[in-house]
């Protein structure tokens, strides 16, 4: 037996604490943001995260209600997204805190910095992998804003390629689930893709 949902018939909180626990797991985007005056650096985690094309190279985060993620992108066009890895937890955890805007999470949860090579946005020096990304467009649905970003140039541990590419288990990839609960990487599974055959070609 189902139990049965009626999104209009519910308050927004409480569906979406049914969503975010369906939509499992969700990867982390670690967006570092700067203001544009250059004063103040943004750090924080958005679990609304995927890519958005492959040519050009677009990912895409959304911010619910007006983040001051979204803010700098706007006033800037500029936004790191920097790889959540389990080791770094607590680190991400501390950084969701909704500080003033003009506090920077690089600061309150003593994250180490690295310089962006194209972008503005500092880089988190203990991520695997960061993704520097300048504003393509930016899409308001709902109470959210979509912000979509053309990656313009990416860097990776060397540790964590194998045969040229990221590999999952050395990335240590850290996703959210419902509520306060994460997820690290479990068993991993391998399935080729099934390839279409034309009838009688075999």
């Amino acid at each position: 037996m189902r139990v049965e949902y009626d999104p209009e018939a519910m308050s927004q909180a409480s569906f979406y604490r049914f969503l975010t626990s369906v939509v499992v797991p969700r990867p982390i985007a670690w967006v570092s943001t700067v203001a544009s005056d250059g004063g103040s650096e943004n750090l924080a985690p958005h679990s609304f995260f995927s890519i958005a094309s492959t040519d050009p190279p677009i990912v895409q985060f959304t911010s619910i209600g007006r983040k001051d993620s979204l803010r700098n992108v706007e006033d800037t066009g500029e936004f790191v997204v920097n790889f959540s890895s389990a080791p770094l937890m607590a680190l991400i955890n501390a950084t969701a805190i909704d500080h003033p805007r003009s506090v920077s999470e690089f600061e309150t949860a003593g994250v180490e910095r690295e310089d962006s090579r194209c972008v503005r946005p500092p880089r988190v020096a203990a991520s695997p992998v960061v993704l520097e990304c300048r504003s393509h467009t930016t899409l308001r649905m709902g109470n959210s804003t979509l912000v979509f970003g053309r990656v313009v140039h990416a860097a990776v541990e060397d540790s964590c390629l194998v045969d040229g590419r990221p590999h999952s288990r050395s990335l240590q990839p850290l996703a959210k689930l419902g509520g306060d609960e994460w997820g690290t990487l479990g068993e991993i599974l391998h399935l080729r893709r099934i390839p279409y055959e034309e009838p009688g070609t075999r």
